[in-house]
């Protein structure tokens, strides 16, 4: 019996099973810090630019980007699934164009980089696209 081989398979699924539990609690962190900060009680001045050049906002878009880092992949493997399933739907409808669609644009339109904008709650973060208003799209029943 090889012990080394279960060993390692054991090791594997383990490292497996903590990167998807790391991936979820930075999804959820990503998702639900920029409502509380939102909630924040002290407002920037208007007359303040808020474009950069201070420690705050080169502090902003480095979390940004290490935010991206887990973010980008999460939301690229769910368009790219929402695309497949779309089509899946659209084949088993019967070719129903209005099935398809609700899949593909919940799942391709959203927010794919976050922003500093996105972090401080000045740009909403959309996981799930949404449709246009002038789309004609109406929800499937």
């Amino acid at each position: 019996m090889n012990t080394y081989a279960s060993s390692a398979r054991l090791c594997a699924a383990s490292g497996c099973k903590l990167v998807a539990a790391f991936m979820i609690l930075a999804l959820c962190t990503v998702t639900m810090a920029p409502s509380a900060w939102s909630q924040d009680s002290t407002a920037v001045p208007s007359s303040v630019p808020n474009d950069g050049g201070n420690p705050s906002s080169a502090g902003l878009q480095a979390v940004a980007f290490l935010s991206n880092v887990v973010y980008f992949p999460v939301k690229a493997v769910f368009a790219i699934s929402g695309g497949i399933v779309g089509g899946l739907t659209y084949v088993f409808s019967g070719g129903s164009d209005q099935a398809a669609k609700s899949v593909w644009i919940t799942s391709l339109y959203g927010t794919y980089l976050l922003t500093p904008d996105h972090l401080q709650g000045n740009r909403p973060v959309r996981f799930l696209g949404v449709a246009d208003a002038n789309s004609g799209l109406e929800p499937v029943r």
